[in-house]
This record gives C-alpha cells, structure tokens and sequence, in this order.
C-alpha cells in the first residue's frame, strides 16, 4: 500500500497593527452608541410545573419474617412458649428488656443480660445491633 505525502501546513499570515488612530475613533464611537440604547424591561422566568408521581406502592412484608417459629427453652423462659414470627420475638424481647432495666445506663446501646438473658446470648453484655444474630440460634 502506498503511503500518500501530506503537504506541509501553511501557516496563516500575522494581522499587522492597526494604526494608533483609528483604534482611537473606534473607542469613541461605542460611547455614543451605549447612551442611545432603549433599557428592556426583564421578564420572570417561568415556573416549572412539578411532574406528578405515581403513587407509592403498599409495601408488603417478607413472608420469612412473619412465618411463626417455636422458640428453644432458654428462650421461651423470656418471651413464651407460643410459636411467634422473628419480628414479635424482637418486640418481645425489648419488652423484657424496658421492664427489667437492662439497657445500659452509660451506653444505651448496650443490654446488660441478666440470668434468663445470659443463657439466651452466651455472655454478660451485647450491644442492640447483636441482638437479632443472637435470637436466630434460639428458634426452629
């Protein structure tokens, strides 16, 4: 294949000064020109019409959650013996939790277990975010 030889680019010629006097007239004549001109008033601008939303669907609650489960021993001494969905065993157990004084004083976050809790989550203290994990060994 044959290589095509491109020609050199020319270059554009340099504008030459314009004399002294004639860049003078032309910055007299716009003075002139300004003072002549009409002030337009400004419109507002227009407002934008919000676009509508579809409305919101119901939200349906996930069928795991709400599936009753039969709590382990330990667990029934706390919140009952009757099959419950996990999300009444949290309830529950923020119930026994409140009425017993167990949340920590200093830090809320924390729940001091007391005998019936300690056999539920295996140790003294866990923090409120644990306490899901903890409940999920404990049901079938």
């Amino acid at each position: 294949m044959a290589t095509a030889k491109k020609a050199p680019a020319k270059k554009a010629p340099a504008k030459k000064a314009a004399p002294a006097k004639k860049v003078a007239a032309k910055k007299a004549a716009p003075a002139k020109k300004v003072a002549a001109k009409k002030v337009v008033a400004k419109k507002a601008p227009a407002k934008k019409v919000a676009a509508k939303k579809a409305p919101a669907k119901k939200r349906t609650p996930n069928a795991a959650f709400m599936k009753a489960m039969t709590p382990s021993a330990a667990l029934a001494a706390v919140i009952g013996q009757a099959a419950v969905p996990r999300t009444e065993v949290v309830s529950k157990l923020w119930t026994y939790i409140k009425k017993h004084g167990l949340q920590d004083k200093v830090n809320k976050r924390n729940i001091n277990a007391d005998d019936k809790l300690k056999a539920v989550f295996g140790k003294a203290q866990v923090t409120m975010f644990e306490l899901a994990g903890l409940i999920g060994k404990h049901l079938k």
